[in-house]
């Protein structure tokens, strides 16, 4: 249909998805295909274990076959329609998609024979596919029917593949083929015992199967242990409606780059794509998030306290510990100080920060930890308004005191955003840490504290001369005349 071969196709395509990742600030120590020399080495390799292991026989195979799943489907997964001259057919209920009825001789891999290991290997590993309703999918597809695999095609209908080793008339099918890429990439089968199996593997929910159940299948037979980790996430719509080429709604990354920058695009896909369900696009709704959480919210209150008219020595101000004195149980405390007991909730928040996002970045729940730092960003906007410290007389030694501590405070907030914020918005984080003179050894997750002088330690940027002005921190985004980004196909 592209008018190409596959090899130019897969070229064109994997080029596409390289320039996305490079624009997009993603980066990655190896970008493999499976068209390398080291890989297709990997596969022959890895069917070589599988057939010496007895998983592999040589069969008549026959069923329906989807060709651009490259896959047989059980009539179970299957649905009755009409074709476009309206004569009737069978298509697969997961993508609408046609299937034919086919008979081949292929060679046949022992699925049914780990039903029994797969469900083992997932009750001692509850957190082996995350989240949980994916985990739950899983189990069910193992109770129902788990017929043998064909894992070959053709050579002369597919000859776009890795042949079968000793077998000139047979391709290795894709998805055996495809899957080996997580092996080959690690050294295999020489040096992948240095990575194997402490391996994550991020994966969209419309092939699941393919690495939950088959993948972890075949590394058994193969004598390989599976991943470690399965993170599974849903799928974008576009204004409620799947994306697809004939309604025209596919939305081109590199547009939204240009439209909303690297790091605007980034942060709302990241704070509203909800792994355990598809969430919805449009361009209001990112215009909308990003100018209130990044532009407003967060770059609001950077400007609001490193401003020369509340801060002329442009320093990081003093921490006063007779304004804001240390207590042990901040629940039910009345003003201590100049500090409310809202200030010391606040405060409390902000100090288990980092060990929430940690634990949500862990788990996959990007959205959830983003969602935890603009709440303290909420909290900390309160927090600077509450006590209005432009109102305060710098004349005052007592005021002054006061100044310095809610100033103090909001920057020492305002670093532990920046630094929890560098895997989500890179450059922003850049731009607000060195703001905050903050040095790149002073900027990693591990080391990561809250305005230590609250707990008597010394603060490390107190005194210290901030970093130059380099302007507003993110730039509003203008509303979109057209409602929606510009499409263009790919």
């Amino acid at each position: 249909a592209a008018g190409t071969s596959p090899p130019e196709l897969c070229e064109r395509v994997s080029g596409l998805f390289h320039r996305a990742l490079t624009q997009a600030a993603v980066s990655f120590t190896d970008f493999t295909r499976t068209s390398e020399p080291r890989h297709q080495r990997a596969v022959r390799h890895f069917w070589g274990a599988l057939r010496d292991g007895g998983a592999l026989y040589k069969g008549s195979y026959e069923g329906w076959y989807c060709t651009p799943e490259e896959c047989f489907l059980p009539e179970s997964q299957l649905a009755e329609r009409r074709d476009a001259q309206g004569h009737p057919c069978k298509v697969s209920l997961e993508t609408g998609h046609q299937v034919h009825w086919t008979k081949e001789e292929n060679y046949m891999f022992r699925l049914s024979a780990f039903r029994d290991p797969l469900q083992k290997w997932l009750r001692d590993n509850p957190h082996a596919i995350s989240p949980d309703p994916f985990y739950q999918h899983v189990l069910r597809w193992l109770e129902e029917d788990l017929p043998d695999l064909s894992v070959s095609r053709e050579r002369s209908r597919l000859q776009w593949g890795v042949p079968v080793p000793s077998d000139s008339t047979q391709t290795i099918y894709v998805w055996v083929d495809a899957l080996v890429n997580y092996l080959s990439v690690v050294g295999y089968p020489e040096t992948h015992g240095e990575w194997w199996p402490a391996a994550h593997h991020v994966v969209g929910k419309d092939i699941l199967k393919f690495h939950a159940i088959y993948w972890p299948a075949l590394l058994m037979a193969a004598g390989l242990a599976p991943p470690e980790r399965i993170f599974v996430h849903s799928h974008w719509t576009v204004r409620g409606q799947k994306m697809s080429k004939s309604l025209g709604n596919v939305i081109d990354p590199f547009a939204c780059i240009g439209r909303y920058t690297v790091d605007g695009f980034r942060y709302f896909l990241l704070r509203q794509g909800v792994p355990e369900r598809d969430c919805d696009y449009y361009d209001e709704k990112v215009v909308k998030l990003v100018n209130s959480e990044l532009a407003d919210a967060l770059g609001g209150l950077l400007n609001r306290s490193t401003a020369l008219s509340i801060n002329p020595s442009n320093t990081y101000p003093c921490f006063s510990e007779s304004c804001f004195p240390k207590i042990l149980d901040y629940r039910g405390t009345k003003a201590v100080g100049r500090a409310s007991a809202e200030d010391y909730e606040f405060v409390a928040s902000v100090a288990s920060l980092p060990l929430q996002v940690t634990s949500y970045f862990e788990g996959f729940q990007i959205y959830k930890a983003l969602e935890c730092i603009a709440l303290c960003v909420r909290q900390t906007n309160g927090f600077f308004q509450r006590h209005r410290p432009w109102t305060l007389n710098r004349k005052d030694p007592a005021e002054k005191l006061w100044l310095d501590t809610i100033i103090h405070i909001t920057l020492e907030c305002l670093r532990v955003y920046g630094t929890l914020l560098q895997p989500v918005i890179p450059h922003t984080a850049d731009k607000l840490l060195s703001r905050l003179a903050v040095e790149p050894e002073e900027r990693g997750l591990s080391s990561l504290t809250f305005l230590p002088r609250y707990s008597g330690k010394p603060c490390p940027f107190e005194g210290r001369q901030l970093g130059p002005d380099t302007g507003i921190l993110f730039q509003r985004l203008e509303k979109s005349r057209q409602h929606q980004i510009e499409t263009k196909k790919l």
